[in-house]
This record gives C-alpha cells, sequence and structure tokens, in this order.
C-alpha cells in the first residue's frame, strides 16, 4: 500500500509548494529513489523545471521533464505523472487533485502551501487518502 506524506508549510514559513517539492525530490534522491513530480499544468511543470536548477546552489539535482526525458540518465522527472508508466518509487503530487495513479507507488508526497485553495484542495487528498485506509503523515514545514 502506498505511503502517503503530506508536507505543509508552516503558516509562519515563507516557503512555497514548489521550493518544497525541489527539497523533498533532493532528499528522495539522495536516498537513492527515482521521483516523478506530477504538476498541475504545462506551466508548473517549466516552472519545476526551472526551479530545480538554481534552488540550492551547493547541489544538483538531476532531472527532465517527461515528454523531454530519458528516464535511464534521469532520476527525477516531471510533468504530467500518469504518462510515466514505468515509474514506481516516489511521486509528488503539486496538482489540485488526487492522481488517479498514485497507488503504483510506494510512496506519495503531497506538498501543501499556504495558499487558501491549495490548502483547502490539501485538506480534500488528505480526506479521500484517510477515508480509503491509507497510512498518512504529516509534517509542518518551515
Amino acid at each position: 500500500m502506498t505511503k502517503i506524506d503530506f508536507y505543509v508549510v508552516a503558516p509562519e514559513g515563507r516557503a512555497n509548494r514548489f521550493q518544497l517539492a525541489c527539497r523533498v525530490a533532493e532528499k528522495a534522491r539522495r536516498a537513492g529513489h527515482r521521483v516523478t513530480i506530477n504538476t498541475g499544468s504545462e506551466e508548473e511543470a517549466r516552472h519545476m523545471d526551472r526551479l530545480l536548477w538554481t534552488f540550492n546552489d551547493q547541489s544538483f539535482v538531476p532531472h527532465a521533464r517527461i515528454s523531454e526525458a530519458d528516464p535511464a540518465i534521469n532520476p527525477v522527472l516531471i510533468g504530467d505523472a500518469s504518462a510515466a508508466h514505468d515509474e514506481h518509487d516516489v511521486l509528488i503530487n503539486l496538482a489540485p487533485d488526487v492522481p488517479t495513479y498514485f497507488a503504483r507507488f510506494q510512496r506519495l508526497a503531497e506538498c501543501v502551501d499556504n495558499d487558501n485553495t491549495v490548502r483547502q484542495a490539501g485538506r480534500e487528498r488528505y480526506r479521500f487518502y484517510r477515508d480509503r485506509g491509507y497510512p498518512l503523515a504529516f509534517h509542518h514545514i518551515m
């Protein structure tokens, strides 16, 4: 069963969900995991691609957009994760809805920031997973 972690920026935190997704992806990659970052739009995928190049000047997260990637050399893929059929390790969700294919992944990271719309959608996804018996963990991030 997929283990689900909610990473929520604390009310006094300054990060947004995209920066948070970069941190989660970097940590998972360092632990040897393959990561797929599910975005809600092409614009968000482009933003994540740019952000992964610049968010930490002390490290590099090898990544590519799903539509352009060679999975053999790109351990972090960005975009519509439904197209990444061979990926099953870590899914980071930035889309507002529950990904219909999330159960094929070992872990799911839901990144939520202080935007009211994002928080409300995160609460709905939390209830969805809870009501179906998925193991949930909750992390407040500064």
